[in-house]
């Protein structure tokens, strides 16, 4: 992860902060999660908690873009130019991109579309979105339409940091945090189910393309001047930097822990899932 247009300085910071986040990152990639899934049904339990990573994403977005931009009456300028620019180019392909077909809609609701398209039950993400646009509290709205356990802890560590931190900490969690690593075993297994049922999976198919293809020639660059910008040379916001991507970072291994134990597929869960709880303790050690 490097950016040329950085200045050695900010390359060095960056350099650092990877370096600390690799054994992390490696849990991640090298996950059960991934072998585990064996079975339509295993996909769609994936789906039903891996949703609301999707969603919770934005408001880590719209965060960003609400301190770091105007987005008031009257406009004044406000913040560096550079990340103003980043933050409303990733907020137009996230919350308005173009799909496959020429449509408009956000990576949300492409991922809620592609749900209904495989058969996964939206009820839960469906019944929380509702009742926080009629003013519920995420907290309560999670309770009250029941969802997963795991994707509920989820959200509330995402919460907790807008709650507690600042922008260099949203933008770390953001670009180190929140990017999706998606091994080529899990595409194998989506590719494979896509084959079987022609049509039902190409919205997944879709998402996974995109991010795959934004991450890592758009917005990654521009992600990491945003960080080095807010950053800038103060050490102890590299510090919170770097502690809050780590947060985020096991707050995803969490997340597929909790999925690990919900698969339909009990005889990979019971082989799986003591080895991936205990890398998960050591990591938060």
């Amino acid at each position: 992860m490097a950016d040329a247009s950085l200045s050695p300085h900010a390359q060095a910071r960056v350099h650092a902060v990877v370096e600390q986040l690799t054994p992390v990152r490696r849990a991640l990639v090298e996950h059960p999660l991934y072998a585990a899934l064996v079975t339509a049904d295993d996909l769609r339990v994936f789906m039903e908690h891996h949703v609301f990573a999707v969603w919770d994403f934005m408001s880590l977005l719209k965060a960003l873009q609400s301190t770091c931009t105007c987005t008031t009456v009257p406009w004044v300028p406000r913040g560096d130019p550079s990340v103003r620019r980043f933050l409303h180019e990733i907020v137009l392909a996230e919350e308005s991109d173009v799909d496959a077909h020429g449509a408009v809609a956000s990576h949300f609701e492409l991922y809620r579309r592609a749900m209904r398209s495989f058969a996964v039950d939206t009820g839960p993400i469906d019944a929380v979105v509702a009742a926080i646009a009629d003013g519920v509290a995420v907290d309560d709205a999670l309770l009250r339409a029941s969802a997963p356990p795991a994707s509920r802890a989820f959200v509330g560590e995402t919460f907790a940091l807008l709650r507690a931190g600042g922008p260099h900490t949203w933008a770390a969690a953001f670009t180190f945090g929140r990017e999706d690593v998606i091994p080529a075993m899990f595409r194998r297994f989506v590719d494979e189910l896509a084959g079987r049922a022609p049509g039902s999976l190409s919205d997944l198919v879709w998402y996974l393309d995109r991010h795959i293809g934004l991450d890592g020639d758009e917005h990654g660059p521009l992600a990491l001047r945003m960080v080095a910008a807010l950053c800038g040379d103060d050490d102890e916001r590299w510090r919170e930097a770097t502690a809050a991507a780590l947060r985020a970072l096991r707050a995803r291994l969490a997340l597929w822990d909790g999925i690990v134990a919900a698969l339909p597929s009990t005889t990979t869960r019971a082989a799986t899932l003591p080895s991936t709880t205990r890398a998960s303790a050591s990591l938060a050690g």
